[in-house]
């Protein structure tokens, strides 16, 4: 009886694996196809690295938007766990709600982490590369 308990265990990590990773590969396709799409739509190379680090650009916002959201997601999660372990103290460890309070906090201070951290290893006025001093080709 615990052999089979333990074959049907193994089959669902081995799917879970398996959707993880087909999850990830369409993820990396789709984000290669949006960032090819967008050099495509460039008439030079040097517009299509203007476009390139616009989307790059908004995937930073993108981000950063997510942490705050997540961030604030689970601190109402750990409010709700603070009650139902309230309600319930046997079925809920106190753990979880602190567990989630500390993952929230971290989430929501994480892009002034990077800004700072950007700051103190790069500078204030640190800009990004790029080719200076030639206008144009002959």
């Amino acid at each position: 009886m615990a052999t089979s308990k333990l074959a049907v265990s193994n089959v669902n990590n081995t799917h879970h694996r398996k959707y993880a990773i087909i999850f990830l590969t369409l993820s990396v396709l789709f984000l290669a196809v949006a960032f090819i799409g967008t050099a495509y739509a460039a008439e030079n190379v040097g517009s299509a690295a203007s476009n390139i680090i616009q989307s790059i650009s908004n995937l930073a916002k993108l981000i950063t938007a997510g942490s705050y959201v997540a961030g604030f997601g689970f601190a109402v999660g750990a409010i709700l766990k603070f009650k139902a372990h309230k309600d319930n103290p046997t079925q809920i460890p106190v753990g979880t709600p602190i567990a989630l309070v500390f993952i929230g906090a971290a989430l929501i201070f994480l892009p002034s982490i990077f800004a700072m951290t950007g700051k103190t290893i790069f500078g204030t006025k640190a800009s990004v590369g790029g080719v200076a001093g030639v206008t144009k080709f002959k």
